[in-house]
């Protein structure tokens, strides 16, 4: 590996979805330099979405969702810190502070820092039995607890929520979900596929409710039941709270950069210093198809936002305009997401929500803005293609499944 002292350094802090592809993006676009990828966790990068699906129910093993192996750093020539935090950035010496009392130099600085898990402020809320799930070690922590029989209270009814509730189901727990707002995924979604979700996961034996609000815990060190503020108490011998997350700013925000909802940056994801950009979960950007600023959490954000960020880093002007989309998992239904709805006007339903396999188109002066799929994969496709090209579809046509997507796609 090269001497770090005699190449520019490009560091990239947080070795998550973003840091890890950033890494490789510099590689592949032919940055000669020293790459210095640092870790707060000990193991290998890996990837999240399966820690609240198959590897919480048993189904997968760490070692196949790594995202870059040893034998890829090591001929990548990625030097991978693990198990260290950053705790302070000193701009105006490029230096990193380590939280085992090293100091790192670098040239150009990337921050991938990703999420924590938004805590509940209630009292009880850090009981022995109340977990997050966001880690390998969260799921390493919530696991033993996870008997046949037990029963389990989710507060919080949006994309984590129900992909555990879907899986602890299945593994013979008893199940309650709390949502606070009149419908699940209710911030992400529209009331066809919140009525849906809420339907099939009842239909699994969930005891899922809306509207809930949390008053409290009962019992301490471990949580016997959970309050809420009709005086009901749900009994449980665990408690997961799934109710979103907050960006990990702190680092940036304590030297200096600017922050607002995320580390602030431009298209090319340049924060306010120019040797420092940022992408992912943590970074607040200007999307040119909705016309406003977005801070989004998911995979095809992390990875599209840091080769951009890569590009930045070597000088290159790429500007990062993505369509966004996500997916979820629940028992054998695949919801798969194109595109942001809010603001939307009208809507068509395609298929029968009924059968299994629909999608929702949301339109916004007959503009195809954003569409929602179950079990639709072929046509996801092409529903991006409408929403990136700006097509005005017939609604008759757009709602008729004997008319392929692919018609309807305006030509280039």
């Amino acid at each position: 590996m090269a001497d770090p002292s005699q190449t520019p350094v490009f560091a990239i802090v947080g070795a998550g979805q973003a840091g890890a592809e950033l890494a490789k993006t510099l590689r592949k676009r032919g940055f000669g330099g020293h790459v210095l990828l640092l870790g707060d966790e000990p193991h290998l990068p890996y990837r999240r979405p399966p820690l609240s699906k198959a590897y919480l129910a048993g189904k997968a093993a760490p070692d196949s969702f790594v995202l870059i192996r040893e034998a890829q750093l090591e001929k990548e020539r990625i030097e991978y810190v693990r198990g260290v935090r950053v705790e302070k950035i000193d701009r105006a010496t490029r230096t990193l502070h380590l939280s085992n009392g090293q100091t790192r130099h670098y040239d150009k600085l990337a921050l991938t820092t990703g999420g924590r898990p938004r805590p509940l402020p209630l009292e009880g809320a850090n009981g022995d039995n109340v977990f997050a799930l966001r880690r390998l070690v969260d799921v390493d922590r919530l696991r033993p607890e996870l008997q046949a029989g037990r029963r389990v209270v989710i507060v919080g009814g949006g994309f984590i929520g129900l992909e555990v509730a879907a899986v602890l189901g299945k593994l013979g727990l008893e199940v309650t979900v709390l949502e606070g707002l009149p419908r699940v995924l209710s911030r992400v979604t529209g009331e066809e596929m919140s009525a849906f979700y809420e339907h099939k996961h009842r239909s699994a034996g969930v005891d899922l409710r809306t509207g809930a609000k949390l008053a409290g815990f009962v019992g301490a060190p471990r949580v016997t039941a959970v309050k809420l503020d009709d005086g009901t108490e749900i009994p449980a011998d665990v408690v997961l709270v799934g109710i979103g997350q907050l960006p990990n700013v702190e680092l940036a925000q304590d030297a200096g950069v600017k922050v607002d909802n995320g580390i602030v940056v431009d298209e090319y994801a340049q924060s306010s210093d120019p040797d420092i950009v940022a992408a992912g979960d943590c970074a607040n950007f200007p999307n040119r198809l909705y016309g406003r600023r977005l801070r989004l959490e998911s995979v095809q954000n992390a990875m599209d936002q840091s080769r951009v960020a890569a590009a930045t880093m070597m000088g290159a002007r790429e500007a990062y305009d993505a369509l966004p989309w996500f997916w979820s998992d629940q028992y054998d239904l695949k919801l798969q997401m194109a595109g942001l709805s809010a603001g939307y006007d009208a809507k068509v339903v395609r298929g029968k929500v009924e059968d299994g396999t629909f999608a929702v188109f949301y339109l916004k002066d007959g503009v195809v803005i954003s569409a929602d799929m179950v079990n639709r994969g072929p046509e996801f496709g092409f529903a991006k293609k409408l929403i990136v090209t700006r097509a005005k579809p017939d609604v008759q046509r757009l709602a008729d499944v004997n008319v392929p997507l692919k018609e309807l796609v305006p030509e280039a």
